[in-house]
């Protein structure tokens, strides 16, 4: 195998296919990037087992073939090279080397043999649609704060992608919950979706799927089955497993009588929110809201640290409130705002608080309150 490949193409391949890797590996050829080249592409094939990404970029075939090399000392290599620079890989299978070139460095590879590479059996899906890319990186990047770390409750540890309905029309939501917060977003349904099954994306797809979605132009083919999800570009495919669990039903959390309503500047109540937290203690992190006629009163006060108050002014009509919520939680979910004013619903200083964003149902997120 022979061929030559600008290195801004080749940096970007490798980069994608070296985030999939493991760091620490028992199978060592999962530490390696399968590179094939033929025609006029050279595609780039990493896997972990449960996610697979193949990035296929234009190059100079000087003579088809595969082989596998370590990604993270090919990222490593093509990183440190200079821009602009022309690379050439020629590939040796008898010496088991791959060598890399471009202008005066040159770099000689051990490689593992093609065959044992993995790679994922492609499953039938039942559903096929496509999705502008900014529809599904909203969607993905409002709702995965709120995916649970926590092992034990694995069902948890992603993003559940489902259609749904909300006010009559059918819509492809994504939901994400730890027990202590939850995201729900939708947008409308795409074409082809309505039989999608419901899957619960992992976490570390979610992140990878991020890379995908920058482009504001471009049409992502989406491919659900009830064991995997695919997510392609022209460029780019990744697939992955999906989590084999049953997620919660989330409707029976997000409140549907919280009446007492306030309406608050977003960016003013987040940066409020960050100020008064600094001498909140590291492991409780509890903020007080302090609600009265128009009026907001954000406290902590930690015995060990020190007290602090800061005072907002809100849209707010209802009776006195006292409640309590962690720092972080608040942050996390102010932050998700893009319009202006975030709105929320409270019932009383037990029950969990509802927040979206001004009038706009289509995200919506639940908050537990804390003892403070």
């Amino acid at each position: 195998m022979k061929f030559s490949i600008e290195r801004a193409a080749l940096l970007k391949a490798v980069s994608q296919a070296q985030s999939v890797v493991e760091r620490r590996n028992t199978i060592p050829i999962l530490a390696n990037v399968l590179i094939e080249a033929e025609g006029s592409d050279a595609s780039f094939r990493a896997t972990d087992l449960d996610i697979e990404v193949v990035d296929k970029a234009p190059a100079q075939v000087e003579r088809a073939g595969a082989t596998t090399v370590s990604a993270t000392t090919l990222h490593e290599i093509v990183r440190k090279l200079p821009d602009g620079a022309l690379i050439t890989l020629t590939s040796d299978s008898a010496a088991g080397r791959l060598t890399v070139e471009a202008g005066r460095s040159n770099f000689s590879l051990a490689t593992l043999p093609r065959e044992d590479f993995p790679v994922m059996a492609s499953s039938e899906y039942q559903s096929n649609f496509s999705a502008p890319a900014p529809v599904l990186r909203r969607l993905f990047d409002k709702s995965k704060f709120a995916i649970s770390t926590e092992e034990t409750r694995y069902y948890l540890n992603g993003v559940y992608m489902h259609i749904s309905e909300s006010d009559g029309s059918k819509v492809l939501r994504c939901v994400a919950t730890d027990g202590h917060r939850l995201a729900r977003i939708d947008a409308p349904m795409p074409e082809g979706a309505a039989d999608m099954p419901g899957v619960i994306v992992p976490r570390k797809t979610v992140g990878e799927l991020r890379k995908l979605l920058d482009d504001d132009d471009m049409q992502i083919a989406v491919s659900v089955s009830e064991t995997k999800i695919r997510f392609a570009t022209p460029d780019i495919t990744l697939t992955s497993k999906v989590i084999d669990g049953t997620f919660p039903d989330y409707t029976r959390v997000i409140p549907q009588g919280n009446t007492r309503r306030m309406e608050v500047d977003a960016s003013d109540f987040a940066r409020a929110v960050d100020r008064v937290a600094t001498v909140s203690s590291e492991r409780s992190r509890a903020v007080k809201l302090q609600l009265d006629e128009d009026r907001l009163i954000l406290s902590v006060n930690a015995p060990d640290s020190g007290a602090a108050e800061e005072e907002l002014v809100v849209a707010y009509a209802d009776e006195r409130l006292e409640i309590g919520f962690n720092a972080k939680y608040l942050l996390e979910i102010a932050s998700q705002v893009d319009r202006e004013n975030a709105v929320f619903l409270f019932n009383s200083s037990g029950d969990p608080t509802l927040m979206r964003e001004g009038n706009d149902m289509s995200a919506v997120y639940v908050v537990m309150p804390m003892r403070v």
